[in-house]
């Protein structure tokens, strides 16, 4: 790869600089005079709770988003940055949270497609085979993508952002769909870029990683600076104390004795794929009983979708018998029928299909709770009790939000994330299936939603997991079970297992049927 400009830089001049660095959003400051400074050869946190600001940020220095005051200085120098287009040529590479891959192109066409200068797709797939075999990121250029794994997906990201030759690589929660052995392969990536001189702009709610990766790191609560570190000096716990301005504790477990009578069981379940490239469940069978915490992990596009739509009665079983809830045959039962029943259900998208974008959390709780909670008895809705309903879940989730009942979009996705679950919980549910709890939430949130999925089980309720975290499974279940190509694999107790083997399994290293 090209070396990208020559200017030297001096051990104090900064590769970035932000210098006070202000973006608005009518009356909400987002981020209120920002400074941050990165070093060539440096991996760098960006840590905050969720709505402090990280984002806004980083869509400021990559062009997305232009400051309301304050500059960027690039080498020492004043930089203009009106669109990524410039911030790419200026030496500035993004790789998204979320993938932006066109499933029935080859890897060669997806990253053909994002070069700024056009290039025959020959040439593109000989570059991209020898950055991928240069960085131990391997990739075939003409294989389409729908057939990769979720890692592989990640790589071709990675692989296309360095195809730009970046001397910065911003990457914002890049493990969350990696299993421990991919993410291990992901660090050594970045430990080859920057011994070679480039920096790594790194935001993770995965503390112990940050620890791990990073050298430095400038902490964020409420659009302000409040701690810059060595976080390598610090503790996972010392972090999250900074973000968020409190201790944050592990979720307290308690010793609940035998579970009780089986609650939930899954028998031989299969269903074909609801899409073309989907991914359909394979013979699952399982058994969740009272008081117990069953997790499911799995890397992204393993079938979870497909088993949390068949729980929640979003898709229908092909026999009724296939699912039994407390005794009953309700695989062919809708949603509602299941709620009545004492079911509740968390997915995973939580702004989209957990809750609708443009309605007022007292309309999306009605929209959930209409079946069960009365708050439209005789079809008249009842807006002093939804109301009262959000103040409820508001208070005992310490959901943070301006007026009393805003729209689900203008809450930051940890808030939305605590909304929705305790709007599910606070109903007393007989089992709670739910998909990714604490995805991409800070730690704070984390705990309090953990703690929540805690409380209900130790009160006789069970509940159902599915999630990519192991160490939100090793901390909050009592058995996993990993789901790979719409296999589960048996149950494990929780104790008896280590990251690794559950890693290994989540490759696809063996399978077994669950029983």
């Amino acid at each position: 790869m090209p070396s990208g400009s020559a200017r030297i830089l001096s051990a104090e001049t900064p590769l970035l600089e932000a210098r006070r660095l202000t973006r608005r959003f009518g009356a909400l400051v987002a981020n209120d005079a920002i400074d941050l400074a990165v070093r060539a050869g440096e991996a760098h946190a960006l840590l905050g709770e969720n709505g402090a600001g990280k984002s806004t940020l980083v869509k400021m220095l990559y062009g997305l988003l232009q400051p309301d005051a304050g500059q960027v200085l690039w080498r020492g120098a004043p930089a203009a940055l009106p669109d990524p287009r410039a911030a790419r040529a200026l030496g500035v590479g993004m790789v998204f949270q979320h993938f932006s891959l066109f499933d029935a192109m080859s890897v060669a066409e997806n990253v053909a497609l994002a070069l700024d200068v056009p290039e025959p797709l020959p040439r593109v797939a000989e570059r991209l085979a020898a950055v991928s075999s240069a960085y131990g990121l391997p990739l075939e250029p003409a294989r389409e993508v729908w057939r990769l794994s979720v890692g592989e997906r990640q790589r071709v990201e990675i692989v296309r952002c360095l195809m730009q030759d970046p001397r910065l690589i911003i990457l914002d929660e890049p493990t969350s769909v990696l299993t421990p052995q991919e993410a291990e392969g992901l660090f050594g990536t970045l430990d080859r870029l920057r011994a070679e001189g480039r920096a790594v702009l790194y935001i993770s709610h995965k503390l112990e990683e940050v620890r791990r990766l990073c050298e430095a790191a400038t902490i964020l609560r409420g659009g302000k600076v409040v701690a810059a570190c060595d976080p390598r000096a610090e503790s996972a716990a010392s972090l999250a104390r900074m973000m968020v301005g409190a201790e944050v504790g592990a979720a307290r477990r308690a010793d609940r004795g035998d579970a009780g009578p089986v609650r939930l069981s899954v028998h031989a379940l299969s269903l074909p794929p609801d899409e073309p490239h989907g991914i359909g469940l394979h013979d699952v069978s399982l058994d969740l009983r009272a008081g117990e915490v069953l997790g499911i992990a799995g890397v992204a596009g393993n079938g979870q979708d497909a088993l949390f739509a068949a729980l929640s009665g979003e898709r229908a079983a092909p026999a009724a018998d296939r699912i039994i809830l407390d005794g009953a045959a309700v695989g062919r039962e809708d949603i509602s029928a299941r709620r009545r029943r004492g079911g509740a259900f968390v997915p995973e998208e939580r702004l989209g299909h957990a809750a609708a974008p443009a309605f007022r959390l007292s309309e999306n709780a009605l929209l959930a709770g209409h079946a069960t909670e009365g708050f439209a008895p005789g079809g008249l809705v009842r807006r002093s009790r939804l109301l009262g309903f959000v103040d409820r879940v508001t208070a005992a989730f310490d959901v943070r939000k301006g007026p009393r009942d805003p729209e689900a979009r203008a809450l930051s996705g940890g808030n939305l994330q605590k909304f929705v679950v305790g709007r599910e919980i606070l109903r007393g549910p007989r089992l709670l299936v739910v998909c990714q709890p604490t995805w991409g939430v800070d730690a704070g949130a984390a705990q309090v939603i953990r703690q929540a999925i805690l409380d209900l089980a130790r009160g006789g309720a069970a509940v159902l997991v599915i999630s990519q975290d192991l160490d939100e499974l090793l901390e909050i279940t009592d058995r996993i079970a990993v789901i790979f190509h719409g296999r589960l694999s048996a149950a494990t107790p929780t104790g008896w297992t280590t990251r690794e083997e559950i890693g290994l399994l989540m490759g696809g290293a063996a399978t077994a049927e669950a029983t």
